[in-house]
């Protein structure tokens, strides 16, 4: 029995003259964190979209896009029950209380009203909401309304859920927490697709990551080994600008130097290689650090993850 549980491929999504999706395919095992990693604009909502049957894909005659089994460009029904969505943007009722809100939705899927209530009680414990059960919306912090747009996806049990920026304006305990919760996700079976624009969060929960920019592919694979395949393991960050006649007197053997913004980085293999750099250019205005996934993708991109297409 395969582990595979959805399979895109060649797949294209255009909104006029501009390319959303573009030629894209990848495939997600049963319980796995899948990232999609890219710029505000990189055409992640969008493919998010067309996975759970919101959008559909242009010209799915020649393209392929199987979820548990079903395609939502024809059996979107289907593909949505399985699924919870966590959008964006929070779209609780202001007006009622936590109970409440979770309590209308499980109508939706023809929950009685006993089950309905065993099942909140559990999801706001695991969600560490219980002691908010009746406040109402308007008074919690961004944070609580997060956790239980999280609930609210795991009413009726999902077999794969979606992640759409979840953590974005969160404090780093909450973003921490919720982490933590996706983590116990994978382990109960869940299926989980994530977008973010937030490197550590792909790094510290995904098990596979997929880098997009301009709707397109650009690398994919597990995040630890995407950093050791494809780029130095340390850079040396500083304000100093780049002097090409002062740097042409430096010993830079060995180091790779790239710019952003006018400001230049350093890597190398070597961490004690840029120590001695840094005492060359005679400057304490310096950060030595492992890289990460933004470097990584400025070196494929040129682009920074948080800047605009």
């Amino acid at each position: 029995m395969t582990n595979t549980v959805i399979t895109v491929e060649k797949i294209n999504k255009s909104f006029g003259a501009l390319k959303a999706v573009n030629n894209l395919s990848f495939k997600v095992n049963r319980a796995e964190c899948f990232g999609f990693l890219g710029p505000n604009g990189a055409g992640k909502t969008t493919l998010m979209q067309m996975l759970y049957g919101v959008a559909r894909r242009d010209d799915a005659q020649a393209s392929t896009m199987d979820v548990f089994g079903l395609d939502p460009y024809t059996q979107e029904l289907d593909v949505k029950a399985l699924c919870g969505v966590v959008p964006q943007e929070d779209n609780l009722d202001s007006q009622l209380n936590v109970y409440q809100n979770l309590l209308i939705y499980s109508r939706f899927y023809g929950m009685e009203t006993k089950q309905a209530g065993e099942r909140i009680d559990e999801l706001l414990d695991f969600l560490e909401l219980s002691e908010k059960k009746d406040v109402r919306i308007k008074k919690l912090s961004g944070g609580m309304k997060r956790r239980l747009v999280i609930a609210r996806s795991l009413l009726h049990r999902p077999k794969m859920l979606i992640l759409d920026e979840p953590t974005t304006g969160l404090d780093p305990q909450v973003r921490h927490l919720i982490w933590q919760k996706i983590r116990e996700l994978k382990k109960e079976g869940v299926t989980i697709l994530l977008t973010t624009h937030y490197m550590d969060e792909a790094y510290q929960i995904c098990d596979n990551i997929l880098i997009m920019n301009q709707g397109k592919r650009i690398i994919e694979g597990p995040p630890r080994r995407l950093l050791e395949e494809n780029i130095e393991p340390y850079v040396m960050e500083t304000a100093k600008s780049g002097d090409k006649e002062l740097e042409a007197s430096w010993d830079t053997n060995g180091i790779r130097r790239d710019e952003v913004q006018n400001i230049p980085r350093y890597y190398a293999g070597d961490f004690a290689r840029l120590k001695t750099l840094a005492k060359q250019m005679d400057t304490d205005d310096m950060n030595i650090r492992r890289t990460n996934l933004e470097d990584l993708f400025l070196r494929i991109t040129g682009k920074c993850l948080n800047e605009k297409q």
